[in-house]
């Protein structure tokens, strides 16, 4: 166990921030599968702008880094691309 106070406050920042970072993280890879998921191209090209912005938002803000964002939003256009 932290013997100073500054390491306890520091443990129960970084469970907050780890926690805080998971539910965002999930909720962009719910986001990614449920894009996946869709067989029409106008719903898809309708939440895919809310995709984009959330992928944008987590790079900037380094929970997912901006390579892993970027690849992400070139699969899901190529995806939108290739629906019929």
């Amino acid at each position: 166990m932290a013997n100073h106070k500054s390491s306890i406050k520091r443990i129960r920042q970084e469970e907050k921030r780890r926690l805080h970072n998971r539910y965002y993280a999930k909720t962009m890879r719910n986001a990614v599968k449920k894009l996946r998921a869709i067989t029409d191209k106008n719903e898809a090209l309708a939440m895919y702008p809310n995709v984009q912005k959330m992928l944008d938002k987590l790079a900037k803000r380094n929970i997912i880094h901006r390579n892993k964002a970027a690849n992400l939003k070139s699969k899901l256009s190529a995806h939108i691309k290739s629906l019929a």
